[in-house]
């Protein structure tokens, strides 16, 4: 066994073994999440320390290697003395190779566990800070670094991994064309209150709040796109629904109308829904989601106008002021209301941002759409109809009071071949934490950024 708790790490040793499985490998090395291919025979782990606990004769090491965690039984009289005494005091997280043989065993979690004949200690841990008692938040989000290794941040941040592939599959596999939108912009998107300032060589620009507005160039170009990527929003907010740095993915289409928006956005998400249960079952039931309520997530969306959804508020029992937003009270609500994702359409355009485009049968409302997650998750996707008219938008741009330069090349886009088009954006943690059924989305981002945390 080497390396030892107290001693630095013998790692010329182990690059020596390294080396040697590169060019001639004596070990059968796999993964957690295959050893079930593996019955019978030895094979060598890579990973870490989870948990110890012995019984007499037996030690029980559960080792993870970031696929899984399984049990590795070390027998006494079948190890070393020395292996057997040490393997029994390493502390948590000590980082080791473990070589043993697959054992098929109803009992053990997953169905197998390794009979270990070899462990090789790589890095030893200090006292590992996190332990199995009750941590308050605060100290969990100082060791963000390690709290992603629990369990439970495996299968947030691996549903969200799944978010993430299922969106980008939905779109490629319908012929939109990914594209990157920059970080560094010029201008406002959703409005000038919530603008991150960064001083670029000496010019005053600032961090993006959504790539929409390069979407719909790239609209203008390749007919349909999307892009996925961090969004920052500087509201002075700690609700649990708000982060100051999310991910975003932005569809935006060509030659298509609110309605066609609604379908797409309607379609993408029972799309996304579907193949995260398929994916990622196990680790929702892991969280102790309800699964059945995510099964019910099916097309068609109740859609409600905005005057629909007054009266819906006033039916139970909220009051609510026409032309007002409306807030996560109000959202929480109407989402109680079904089953599914309802579609709020049609808001005042005055509670909008300024690219949204009129409805033509009432001007006082916007081609909008905001789609509300039930159980109180709130909007996940925001979008609508983009104002397509150059005098009308230069006539917003300037009601809204933002300077007109910056958009001028956004401008552009109605001077040369303007047409009717539509998008949405939809944050990824959102969505994330809806699946996982977590209460705060500061666990559905490896690092959050919040009003009051900008560490690790």
């Amino acid at each position: 066994m080497g390396g030892s708790q107290g001693r630095a790490p013998n790692y010329s040793f182990f690059l020596d073994i390294l080396a040697s499985t590169r060019v001639n490998p004596p070990m059968n090395i796999t993964h957690v999440s295959e050893v079930g291919a593996h019955d019978g025979a030895v094979v060598t782990l890579r990973g870490w320390l989870a948990g110890r606990r012995s019984s007499g004769k037996l030690l029980f090491l559960q080792v993870r290697d970031g696929t899984g965690t399984i049990q590795c039984t070390l027998f006494r009289p079948s190890v070393p003395p020395a292996v057997f005494e040490e393997a029994g005091h390493l502390p948590q997280e000590s980082s080791l190779m473990v070589t043993g043989r697959v054992q098929a065993d109803d009992r053990a979690p997953g169905g197998y566990e390794i009979q270990v004949e070899e462990v090789i200690v790589v890095g030893p841990s200090e006292e590992y800070p996190i332990t199995p008692k009750e941590h308050g938040t605060a100290f969990l989000l100082d060791r963000r670094h390690l709290w992603l290794r629990s369990s439970r941040q495996h299968a947030i941040l691996r549903i969200r991994a799944s978010v993430v592939r299922a969106c980008r599959r939905y779109f490629d596999d319908r012929n939109f064309t990914l594209l990157d939108a920059p970080i560094f912009t010029p201008a406002s998107c959703e409005g000038t209150t919530t603008l991150f300032p960064v001083d670029y060589f000496g010019d005053r620009i600032f961090l993006t709040q959504s790539g929409q507005l390069y979407m719909e160039a790239g609209a203008m170009a390749f007919g349909k796109v999307y892009c996925l990527g961090p969004t920052f929003r500087a509201e002075k907010s700690k609700t649990r629904r708000h982060l100051t740095e999310f991910w975003m993915i932005e569809p935006e289409v060509a030659y298509l109308d609110l309605e066609g928006d609604m379908d797409l956005a309607e379609d993408f998400i029972v799309t996304v829904v579907a193949q995260v249960l398929e994916e990622r079952r196990a680790e929702i039931e892991l969280l102790g989601r309800d699964v059945a309520a995510l099964e019910k997530v099916q097309k068609p969306f109740p859609r409600l106008t905005y005057g629909e959804a007054i009266e819906a508020l006033r039916d139970a029992g909220r009051e609510h002021r026409w032309g007002d937003d409306f807030g996560g009270d109000e959202e929480t609500i109407l989402a109680d209301l079904h089953d599914r994702p309802v579609m709020i359409h049609r808001y005042p355009a005055a509670c909008k941002a300024f690219y949204m485009k009129a409805d033509p049968e009432d001007s006082r409302l916007a081609l909008c759409v905001d789609v509300l997650a039930p159980e109180g998750y709130g909007e996940i996707i925001g979008g609508g109809q983009r104002e397509d008219d150059l005098e009308i938008l230069q006539r917003k741009i300037q009601e809204h009071d933002l300077p007109t330069e910056p958009f001028e090349w956004y401008l552009d886009l109605r001077r040369y071949g303007t047409v009717p088009h539509a998008g949405f954006g939809m944050g990824i943690e959102r969505m994330v934490a809806w699946l996982c059924g977590i209460h705060h989305v500061r666990e559905t981002i490896p690092f959050p950024r919040m009003l009051e945390r900008t560490t690790p």
